[in-house]
């Protein structure tokens, strides 16, 4: 009796913590929610002319297996019933080996049903493959995969951004997509599919987006200690909204020089400079995020915690202890960086570099 108490206790809990998790994860513009990873990524609901041909295709050959199924499982219920064994009866059933009629019927309909599903998805990949056409007008991005966050370079405006990446609506975005390290895969599922971030290739992806909002993204590709954590999200605005974030992002950084701020400047170009860039100013390195704007960013660490003063004191005094990453296999001189080591920086020092962040918008 108290097992079975413990069972349904253990079962209501459950449904009451899946009805708590789906009512908190049904607006997609909280970014309170989706910096939390409350929203679900999702594929089932296209947000793009992209992503449109892959569900409609995708529905095609569901409702084609879900007919396929429910012929062969009624064919098997009635096998089963009609010629069940019956006690007392010797009746044989008949036989159809060698049946020719019978074997071209059972080749050519999986034949036909399988140029039903060929046909249109090889039109679908075809058709994902096309580069826009130049009366288009498509925004041109560079995404860059890194162990274990994106960069994303604007050449049109000469400015980049990590993990955050804000396009136009009802305008094509054609991503030309390498690797500086390993195989990666960009994917915004309701934008379009995935596709491979190779070392040494250039490959190209088609993003669009119908209406402003926020749509998440994820590495697809298994690549090393923090892959689940190697995310981005993709920020819709209207053409003018857009090119207004575009325009101000494209302003180098206007660094203080007095108070806690000016303190944190100082640590910086000690620290940090090594690795990060903040435009307009000596600290060009690629290595890891630009952050010339990173105070306008919702998100930091792969697009994995809210940018917030809580996270970013708890990030600068152990960063390996909120994401994983193998930051003792650095080499700078090799250009190989796997995460942010545990500099052993004072509350001070925090205290500066967290007030200089703050002024970075």
């Amino acid at each position: 009796m108290e097992r079975s108490r413990l069972r349904l206790s253990l079962l209501a809990g459950s449904i009451v913590a899946m009805a708590v998790s789906a009512c908190s994860s049904d607006d997609p513009t909280d970014l309170g929610s989706i910096v939390e990873g409350d929203f679900p990524q999702n594929s089932l609901n296209p947000a793009g002319p992209q992503a449109r041909q892959i569900d409609d295709l995708f529905w095609l050959v569901f409702w084609i297996a879900v007919v396929v199924f429910v012929l062969v499982m009624v064919a098997l219920l009635v096998a089963l019933v009609r010629y069940r064994h019956r006690e007392g009866s010797d009746r044989q059933v008949r036989q159809v080996h060698g049946n020719t009629k019978l074997e071209i019927l059972w080749t050519i309909i999986p034949v036909v049903i399988l140029a039903v599903i060929a046909v249109p998805t090889v039109a679908t990949i075809f058709d994902l493959r096309e580069e826009p056409l130049p009366e288009e007008n498509a925004l041109m991005v560079e995404v860059i995969g890194h162990q274990w966050w994106w960069e994303f370079r604007y050449p049109e405006y000469g400015f980049s951004t990590a993990n955050e990446m804000h396009i136009p609506t009802d305008r094509p975005v054609y991503l030309s997509m390498t690797s500086v390290d390993v195989i990666h895969s960009f994917w915004v599922p309701q934008l379009n599919g995935k596709r491979d971030v190779v070392p040494g290739r250039t490959t190209h992806l088609t993003l669009q987006a119908d209406e402003p909002g926020v749509y998440l993204g994820q590495c697809a590709e298994f690549c090393g200690l923090a892959h689940a954590d190697m995310r981005h999200r993709v920020f819709a605005h209207e053409e003018a909204e857009f090119h207004a974030w575009a325009t101000a992002h494209a302003q180098p950084a206007v660094i203080p020089t007095e108070g806690l701020a000016g303190e944190g400047w100082e640590t910086f170009q000690v620290i940090c400079s090594a690795c990060h860039a903040i435009d307009g100013t000596s600290a060009s390195s690629q290595l890891a995020p630009n952050l010339t704007h990173f105070a306008s960013r919702t998100s930091f660490g792969g697009a994995t915690f809210a940018n917030n003063e809580e996270h970013l004191r708890e990030w600068l005094r152990n960063p390996p202890g909120m994401k994983p990453m193998d930051p003792d296999r650095n080499d700078l001189a090799a250009g190989r960086i796997l995460g942010m080591p545990d500099f052993g920086l004072t509350e001070e020092q925090i205290d500066g570099l967290i007030a200089l962040l703050e002024t970075l918008k």
